[in-house]
């Protein structure tokens, strides 16, 4: 893989990659022969660049190599969907709770079986 020519490798400095880069490079250091330093070397990169690239290539296809975000396991976000999808159940339950209990207490006041000024002064927001 060629480097861009208009714009080299200067020490200190940050490059960016495209996928499509990344994706000739990570193939290039698994040609016989190749090993993930000397394409490394070859690119003017850190190895550890390429081991990254790979590892995220592996948890998330060309996804992961896009950076900026992580990666996450599909089973891993599967179980916290689930999780979400749960507790979105429990409040919706403790909503009711409190709207029946507030029509409850409501009730009762306008039947005079509880007095108002025994109730919290900022009730529900009223």
């Amino acid at each position: 893989m060629e480097m861009k020519k208009d714009s080299p490798r200067v020490s200190g400095r940050r490059s960016r990659f495209t996928v499509e880069q990344k994706r000739a490079l990570l193939a290039e250091s698994e040609e016989p022969g190749e090993s993930v330093s000397s394409v490394a070397r070859r690119h003017g990169l850190g190895a550890s660049t390429l081991f990254v690239w790979r590892r995220a290539m592996k948890e998330g296809g060309d996804e992961g190599l896009r950076g900026g975000e992580k990666v996450y396991p599909e089973s891993e976000v599967k179980k916290l969907r689930e999780r979400i999808a749960e507790l979105e159940r429990a409040l919706g339950r403790k909503t009711v709770d409190n709207e029946i209990l507030e029509a409850a207490v409501e009730y009762a006041v306008e039947k005079k079986l509880i007095s108002p000024r025994h109730l919290p002064k900022n009730r529900g927001g009223k």
